[in-house]
């Protein structure tokens, strides 16, 4: 696959299955047992868990939506870096609502193979999220 195409099939996850909410277009472009590592150390594994954490953000953030910035891709990997903003209307990581608008950005590199993603690392500014909650994570968190 070529990477325009590579940066074609993630622009159709972050703006079709997540901007547009269509799920079901998750299923097309994450592989079965993709993996996806996060920025707070965890790996989570399947596009169940993806499509889960992805409508955890839908149900805590009223208009949740990434909007992106730069998308460059090389070989088998494409790299996006993307805002993501919403209104907080929904319990967040035990945060009860504050209805806060809220905007925080995130990288994210994708590994692509057999026209599907299989692998993902992600690096989102959470202090800066946790910050407009009125909260901020505790020290542990601040230190990985």
């Amino acid at each position: 696959m070529s990477v325009e195409n590579n940066k074609l099939l993630v622009l159709r996850l972050l703006n079709e299955g997540v901007n547009q909410k269509k799920l079901g277009i998750i299923d097309e472009v994450i592989a079965s047992d993709c993996a996806f590592h996060i920025s707070d150390g965890q790996t989570v594994i399947g596009v169940n868990v993806v499509k889960q954490m992805i409508t955890a953000f839908f149900d805590a953030f009223d208009g949740f939506r990434v909007t992106i910035e730069d998308i460059i891709g090389e070989d088998d990997k494409v790299v996006v870096r993307f805002f993501e903003s919403g209104k907080h209307q929904g319990e967040f990581e035990g945060i009860t609502p504050t209805g806060n608008e809220v905007v925080w950005v995130e990288i994210a590199i994708f590994r692509i193979e057999n026209n599907k993603i299989v692998e993902a690392w992600t690096l989102e500014d959470k202090l800066n999220l946790m910050k407009q909650l009125g909260t901020r994570p505790p020290p542990e968190e601040i230190e990985k």
